[in-house]
């Protein structure tokens, strides 16, 4: 099938690429010129395992990448995979959806036969229907009937670091469809993937993948705060969550306490669910909870170095890990961003390290030390914050003893020496 994709940002790419990867003709559009060269030459321009070599095997064959909309007219599916940023309320800007889909209907202006227009971004529940259709059926001038558009909602459920593995082997493909035609046609781009359907409505569908990701969201502050307390009964925490997990009505996941989540996905989908239980007239109490912790947590790190260390005026801390989480360089509502600016505001010199993500964390924190390695940052430190779970993590040892001072705070579990003290264990 010849599918076009718009947005070649994280999920526009990986989604790309794994179509062609099934077969289909992928034509790739991109606003960025500099995104659609290094795309065409085979170069991911982000890091994700496995996706090199996948975009190197169907680059410039069944996957071409452009600025272009003219491949619309000629494709089947067209899928939007564009951002949707949160607003300065918290709601879910949805300006690069509405230009998106005005630009798709003027492609589909000519366009003869059926065609299908899926919203694979994170959108609040009503915007395929009441955004993205009449802008994409004015702009084309099409009527809205069996033989000219139908419109799906196909939400991504992608973990950064295992995205290529998640769309490739997924737990569910979600099919929102205008009309039973639409999705009958959509669920064959899939054709080749073992995984269980599940058809809905636009709307339905569009909750789905907020509702999926506050209750992640809600398992991991869960564990944190449970975390907290057994701190303070000298309890190790995942102990009692390796206990809780092998409940088959809980499962393992998502409850390794820590110092919280972040990214591109939990923060604004939460953020974006809450805002919209406002508009309906339903306060989210609980996520107002789940925030408030996901707020607090970092902050606790800060607190044990200060018992440890004393005032922080002047001390060198390393801060190994930047990303929000390993085997990405995706730095976007990292938990390492509270924590370096309540370093800074409070007088103390930073030297960060990560695998991946300086450059990222540059762009967010210009002005402190990067290091290429953990050593240089862990050289006369005062004390060292490790905030991201990166498996080369637990192989430090000798490293630490270049500290001025051994005191190693963890915000994730991963080291294996016998030095470091957890934020809630």
């Amino acid at each position: 099938m010849r599918i076009s994709v718009v947005g070649g940002g994280y999920v526009g790419l990986v989604s790309a690429v794994c179509f062609a990867e099934l077969g289909h003709e992928v034509n790739l559009i991109e606003i960025d010129q500099m995104k659609v060269n290094a795309i065409n030459q085979g170069r991911p321009t982000i890091y994700e395992k496995g996706l090199d070599e996948m975009l190197s095997a169907h680059a410039d064959r069944n996957l071409v990448a452009s600025s272009s909309y003219e491949s619309i007219p000629d494709a089947k599916v067209t899928l939007i995979c564009v951002g949707t940023p949160p607003g300065s309320d918290g709601a879910a800007d949805l300006s690069m959806i509405g230009s998106a889909a005005k630009s798709i209907g003027m492609a589909l202006r000519d366009c003869v036969g059926y065609h299908i227009v899926a919203v694979k971004s994170t959108v609040p529940p009503g915007t395929t229907e009441k955004l993205v259709k009449p802008a994409v059926l004015k702009y084309s001038g099409k009527a809205d009937s069996s033989t000219d558009i139908g419109f799906v909602m196909n939400p991504e459920f992608l973990r950064e670091g295992l995205a290529v593995s998640d769309f490739m082997n997924p737990d569910r493909i979600v099919v929102g469809s205008s009309d039973q035609k639409a999705g009958d046609i959509f669920q064959e781009v899939y054709s080749g993937l073992e995984a269980p359907l599940v058809r809905t409505s636009l709307t339905a569908a569009e909750m789905i993948k907020y509702t999926s990701n506050a209750f992640l969201a809600t398992k991991i502050s869960f564990s944190n705060e449970i975390g907290n307390v057994c701190k303070r009964l000298g309890i190790d925490v995942y102990e009692v969550m390796k206990g809780v997990g092998l409940d088959h009505r809980i499962n393992p996941h998502f409850l390794n306490a820590g110092a919280g989540f972040g990214g591109s996905c939990f923060p604004k989908d939460v953020s974006a669910l809450m805002h919209l239980a406002r508009d309906v007239g339903e306060e989210p109490v609980l996520l107002n909870a789940v925030v408030e912790i996901n707020d607090r947590q970092p902050m606790r790190m800060i607190e044990l170095l200060e018992k440890r260390v004393g005032d922080l005026l002047g001390k060198r801390i390393a801060i190994i890990g930047l990303a929000f989480k390993n085997d990405t360089d995706d730095a976007r509502e990292s938990r390492a961003i509270p924590v370096i600016m309540e370093l800074r505001r409070r007088g103390a010199d930073v030297a960060a390290y990560d695998p991946q993500a300086c450059s990222s964390m540059r762009k967010i924190i210009p002005d402190i030390q990067y290091c290429a390695n953990p050593s240089e940052a862990l050289k006369m430190a005062d004390a060292c914050l490790v905030m991201t779970e990166w498996p080369q993590f637990s192989l430090l040892d000798k490293e630490f003893d270049m500290m001025r001072s051994k005191v190693i705070i963890e915000g994730r579990r991963i080291l294996s020496c016998n030095d470091a003290e957890g934020i809630c264990w």
